[in-house]
């Protein structure tokens, strides 16, 4: 029997709209979901509200919206880990249970990032009008 092997679809507009719609669509199952995304969110609208009003510079606000989206990447990675584990193992699993700590344990690790470098990029501000 011998094996079809797909071909590359010629580009389309129509599908890569799709894809933005589907997209959003995701963007959409996130934020309502996810409980934790917008506790994130409301750090990050306090964050650019210190920015502003310390009018930090072009790489201090780089580097801030570098690691407030890899916190919002891993949040979203995290939450669609744990549609798909509660999809395919509905009863207790310990490998299920691993997997959805593992996941939860890297927004964590981004979180603490996000932390230092908040605090690498602040404390010095705070600290100049004390």
């Amino acid at each position: 029997m011998e094996e079809k092997i797909d071909t590359p679809q010629e580009f389309s507009l129509v599908r890569r709209a799709k894809s933005f719609v589907h997209a959003g669509r995701g963007l959409y199952v996130f934020f309502r979901v996810s409980h934790s995304s917008w506790i994130q969110v409301g750090g990050l609208c306090a964050v650019i509200g210190l920015g502003v009003y310390f009018d930090i510079t072009k790489i201090e606000w780089l580097l801030l919206i570098i690691v407030s989206g890899f916190v919002l990447c891993a949040e979203a990675f995290n939450t669609a880990i744990e549609i798909d584990i509660n999809l395919t193992s509905p009863q207790y699993h310990p490998y299920a249970r691993d997997t959805k700590d593992v996941a939860a344990g890297a927004v964590l690790l981004a979180t603490v990032v996000a932390v230092i470098v908040g605090l690498i990029i602040f404390v010095p501000y705070v600290a100049s009008i004390m």
